[in-house]
């Protein structure tokens, strides 16, 4: 089964900025994105359920203060990107 990966402009200006601020990044981001298509639930960046168990929304670690935070729906074969930015604030 191959996942559909969709997320809001809000999601795509903030992957605008790390292609021109931070490429590596990027890079990492667009090989979850692929990674995302194909397993959701597993690959890199530290991937874990969230919310206790609702087994719906996961997030994989991009660097120390950012994580990738998505919802997967086996129904529609899709995962909504919800955040890629500063879920760790200041740290």
């Amino acid at each position: 089964m191959t996942y559909t990966v969709t997320f809001s402009e809000d999601i795509d200006k903030t992957l605008a900025k790390f292609r021109k601020s931070n490429p590596a990044v990027y890079k990492k981001l667009m090989n979850f994105f692929h990674e995302l298509m194909e397993h959701p639930r597993s690959g890199t960046g530290h991937v874990e359920p969230l919310l206790k168990g609702n087994s719906v929304t996961y997030s994989r670690t991009i660097t120390k203060k950012d994580r990738l935070i998505y919802d997967v729906y086996d129904d529609e074969e899709r995962v909504e990107i919800l955040q890629i930015e500063s879920h760790y604030g200041d740290k």
